[in-house]
């Protein structure tokens, strides 16, 4: 397993450590209804907006208590983010 890329184990979704270190970041900053740049994730967590937007297909795809949809483009992918 790389560290982009999440592994099922059996029906669970298994996120790697990136991934893990992006949705406590969600989970401490998200209100009821948030927007987040990728690119100020990464400066917050010491990665590259790459790396964020990257990571968060995962984040979607796993069985968490955040609703995470990709929202805009502009000067970095927006993020939906609802608790």
């Amino acid at each position: 397993m790389s560290a982009t890329t999440a592994s099922a184990t059996g029906d669970q979704l298994t996120l790697s450590e990136k991934q893990q270190r992006i949705l406590e970041y969600l989970r401490e900053n998200a209100g009821t209804q948030t927007y987040f740049k990728s690119r100020l994730i990464g400066d917050e967590l010491d990665l590259s907006a790459k790396e964020v937007g990257s990571n968060m297909t995962a984040i979607q795809n796993s069985d968490t208590a955040l609703d995470v949809e990709k929202w805009g483009y502009s000067s970095s992918t927006t993020w939906k983010v609802t608790a």
